[in-house]
């Protein structure tokens, strides 16, 4: 079970002095998806961040020197954290080209990556012009790393199942723009809205795309 804030910030002040410096960045950075959830971006500082963690500001300066580092620092956690997790899912060599786009979406949802917290932190870089071109430039590769398999896999799909009139780079866009707009509604809407509600949907998008291979995923009531 996930820790509550209180409980990360308990633990990190009984780390103290002896914690090695992994644990100390790793305590900043929770605190600093704690404080961007509450405060915003432009509303978080080293004394939110380091008030949450319960640790110095000189233990945050020696980490990220600065607020921008260290929320550059923060984005680029929670992109490799997402990266790994569908990255590793694919690993299962057992795994059939449908269940493969399936894990890529369901890692999307998995509920160390979509949580209002960390949902908080992308969209707040999504929504302030000056850390936009940021954003853009921490995660291009590991977007572009994920569109390339994605794409790939959706091509294998139309080829097994000869869906001729399926352009596979289309149907990626749109899930791209699912992916986007599910993260809003569990964010803006989480009673309304939850990450199961979204994989659902997804399978509902792909079983229209390539019936035959997605059809079986498909919740019947």
């Amino acid at each position: 079970m996930a820790k509550s804030t209180r409980e990360r910030r308990d633990s990190g002040k009984t780390a103290g002095r002896t914690a090695p410096p992994e644990v100390r960045r790793a305590q900043l950075i929770d605190a600093t998806i704690d404080s961007i959830a509450q405060y915003g971006l432009s509303g978080t500082t080293m004394s939110t961040v380091t008030r949450i963690a319960g640790l110095s500001q000189g233990i945050a300066n020696f980490h990220f020197q600065s607020k921008q580092n260290m929320l550059c620092e923060t984005l680029r956690f929670l992109a490799e954290q997402h990266h790994e997790l569908w990255k590793s899912q694919l690993e299962n060599s057992g795994l059939k080209s449908a269940e493969k786009l399936l894990a890529i979406a369901d890692a999307h949802f998995h509920p160390d990556v979509c949580n209002p917290r960390k949902l908080a932190v992308w969209y707040g870089f999504f929504g302030e012009p000056v850390h936009r071109e940021t954003y853009r430039e921490l995660v291009r590769d590991i977007d572009a790393e994920r569109w390339e398999v994605s794409v790939g896999l959706c091509r294998t799909i139309c080829e097994e199942g000869e869906y001729k009139s399926v352009d596979p780079e289309a149907v990626m866009r749109a899930l791209e723009a699912l992916y986007d707009g599910f993260f809003l509604n569990i964010l803006i809407y989480p009673d309304m809205f939850s990450p199961e509600d979204a994989k659902r949907l997804i399978r509902d998008f792909l079983a229209r795309a390539f019936p035959e291979h997605f059809g079986p995923f498909v919740e019947r009531p």
